[in-house]
């Protein structure tokens, strides 16, 4: 029930993304563009800037939702998502280096992208291991990596180009503007190859939670698991920050949401994903058109994100889990 209510969201939201902009269009006239009808004005519109939008929305934020959910759930810890632990922040800095740098190929971000995300992950576990692995360890390494490649991007701001600085701070901060159709092939075979990965893997989450020792035990080949787990969700991840940029909490957020939403006793590796894209939708619809002023989608991501941070590390800390 929850999956399908989230579905309906999503299509309302998406019908929505369609028919507003600068121009409110009747449903006839968009549904006539998007069946290939050449109609002045609302074609271009809907085709060209409506449609890619959307896409790059919907393939984002379920992306987003589904990687963020299985590191809160594998390691047990909401805060070990990809935004706190310097995974985005590892991609971030490559698609950086390659727009202000090297001013390189959509296609060579995009594998930028995945080849920082998986070294970030490798570093970050390799410094979290100590004499045995520990989740807390895990965290703080991680935050610890997310300021210094924060830094690196700061230096590559200062030292790029500085007709490219515009783009580069449109793109941190999480926006779907400029999606075109020809950038979204990558995220979307990203998310049609990894994401079944992910949800078939999903009813081990459960038993992982149970730590590695009683998972084994129960029969689980774990190493195979984790692994496969952890590069279809830096793959998803990376794809999808090289596409639009790092926006902010969608990983973060989606999980706990789902979790709330679907309760205990049932997996929420589908709907985690459909709140990461109901996430970005609205959070889309509420920049463009809430205010004077348009903000990109990952400026009221972190609006929404920012106090439910605080909060759990309230929570956690007076629970002594930190």
């Amino acid at each position: 029930m929850v999956t399908s209510l989230l579905t309906l969201l999503a299509c309302i939201l998406s019908c929505t993304m369609l028919l507003l902009g600068n121009t409110l269009y009747s449903v006839q006239d968009v549904v006539s563009a998007l069946l290939g009808e050449q109609i002045s004005g609302v074609s271009f519109a809907v085709n060209t800037i409506r449609l890619p939008r959307l896409i790059a929305g919907l393939l984002a934020g379920f992306a987003f939702g589904l990687a963020g959910n299985t590191f809160q759930t594998m390691l047990r810890n909401p805060l070990a998502n990809p935004d706190v632990i310097g995974i985005t922040a590892g991609s971030s800095a490559a698609a950086l280096v390659c727009i202000l740098i090297f001013q390189t190929s959509n296609f060579v971000v995009s594998v930028s992208s995945v080849i920082a995300g998986l070294v970030t992950v490798s570093f970050i576990y390799a410094m979290s291991r100590g004499k045995s692995f520990s989740i807390g360890r895990l965290i703080l390494v991680g935050i610890g990596i997310q300021a210094m490649l924060s830094s690196v991007i700061s230096y590559l701001l200062m030292v790029g180009d500085q007709q490219d600085i515009p783009t580069a701070l449109r793109w941190l901060s999480g926006s779907l503007n400029g999606s075109q159709m020809n950038s979204l092939p990558p995220l979307a075979i990203t998310v049609l190859i990894c994401a079944p990965i992910v949800i078939v893997l999903g009813k081990h989450l459960s038993i992982l939670e149970l730590g590695e020792q009683s998972a084994s035990s129960l029969g689980l080949n774990t190493d195979r698991t984790l692994m496969l787990l952890i590069l279809s969700s830096v793959c998803l991840i990376a794809l999808a920050t090289a596409t639009t940029g790092p926006i902010a909490f969608v990983a973060f957020l989606s999980g706990p949401i789902a979790k709330r939403l679907v309760g205990v006793g049932f997996s929420n590796v589908i709907p985690a994903g459909l709140v990461g894209v109901n996430l970005v939708l609205a959070a889309d619809l509420i920049g463009q058109f809430a205010f004077d002023v348009r903000f990109p989608v990952g400026i009221i991501t972190g609006i929404l994100g920012a106090p439910y941070l605080l909060y759990l590390l309230i929570r956690m800390n007076r629970k002594g889990s930190l």
